[in-house]
């Protein structure tokens, strides 16, 4: 049992901006198998109501990430909660970088894309990369003091998301890797071996996994090059926006609508998303001179052009993509964006590419 949530202190200046996709707190309950009654259990020091923690759209802060893992700790009656954890987090919880992981070329590429990508998925963990002649090692950092329990959830799930991607990638267990951890070994140890494939030590300096570089190279059967270069393209986006403006409404509205499905948030999911009314949501984004429609305009408009330059890519197909349900109601929203149709803008550019 861990002491008490008072124990845990985050020291990051961003702890108080809500920015975490709360499906993963949500994937906490199945694995604890709570139900809606359960929930404030789960909820616990964070200041979430049941209904709030429901919401699709929920971002949570680092701080509420944090005690609703201790809580989840404290319910749980499994000493392995973290391995298990890791297991439940399959590619698809991770949004666009977990799109972006799965559909990279190699091993290698793909730890690249956890490295760069991260901070759009957790604020409070990164990634470092050291590649020698024989291998590569990658070191995760939690940028913030940890309890020593929620230090070795944390971990135990971190290597067991790597190893299940690794193994996806090469296609087979990927039995060379080696894993250190920094706890010490727990009296659960023996139970490591049913999620990892790899050795793996404890009381290390560091959390670490060093895998070949030869097993980093190997192709990805299931590489994709063009979801690879459009899940890129997303995550870049809602890195930038990271880093620019990031206690603003409108930064967090921009989020929130790249971590869904392009043009599928709604003004009034976004408002309650920010436990705010939607009239609350058109004043604060009036202020920064800004409005929903023009956040959600620039977003579709600059994924607009980035689809166009697939030139195998049907303007049907991109307005699909981007949850137009008419094609032409798309059309006639790129005309009033570029003042050009579709087709137009991309020859356009095609021809401007040509002339360069």
């Amino acid at each position: 049992m861990i002491e008490t949530a008072n124990a845990i202190a985050v020291k990051l200046e961003e702890s108080a901006q809500a920015c975490i996709p709360s499906n993963y707190s949500r994937i906490i309950g199945r694995e604890l198998g709570l139900q809606i009654r359960d929930i404030p259990k789960l909820l616990k020091f964070t200041g979430l109501s049941s209904k709030q923690f429901m919401q699709e759209d929920t971002l949570l802060t680092a701080q509420q990430q944090i005690h609703i893992l201790h809580n989840g700790l404290n319910l749980s009656s499994h000493a392995d909660f973290g391995l298990r954890l890791g297991r439940r987090l399959t590619p698809s919880t991770h949004g666009a970088m977990g799109f972006l992981v799965n559909s990279s070329p190699n091993l290698y590429i793909a730890l690249k894309a956890f490295q760069s990508y991260l901070p759009t998925r957790i604020n409070f963990a990164s990634i470092n990369l050291l590649e020698d002649e024989s291998s590569v090692t990658c070191s995760i950092n939690f940028d913030t003091n940890l309890h020593p329990d929620i230090l070795r959830a944390l971990s135990e799930t971190c290597a067991v998301i790597f190893n299940e991607c690794a193994e996806f990638i090469v296609g087979r267990p990927v039995v060379e890797a080696s894993l250190k951890f920094i706890h010490d070994q727990p009296n659960y140890s023996h139970s490591y071996s049913d999620y990892l494939s790899g050795s793996y030590s404890f009381s290390a300096p560091n959390l670490q996994m060093s895998i070949p570089l030869a097993i980093c190279k190997i192709p990805n059967a299931s590489a994709d090059l063009e979801n690879y270069v459009v899940a890129m393209r997303q995550c870049e986006t809602m890195l930038a926006q990271l880093k620019s403006h990031e206690h603003s409404i409108r930064y967090q509205i921009e989020k929130m609508m790249l971590s869904h499905p392009l043009g599928e948030l709604s003004e009034e999911d976004a408002a309650a998303a920010l436990f705010i009314c939607k009239r609350t949501l058109a004043r604060r984004l009036k202020e920064e001179g800004m409005s929903f429609r023009k956040i959600r305009d620039k977003i579709l408009s600059q994924q607009a052009i980035n689809f166009l330059c697939h030139r195998n890519m049907s303007i049907d197909s991109i307005a699909t993509l981007l949850n137009y349900h008419d094609s032409a109601n798309f059309r006639r929203a790129f005309k009033r964006w570029f003042n050009m149709s579709p087709n137009d803008y991309r020859k356009q550019s095609s021809k401007e590419s040509i002339d360069s």
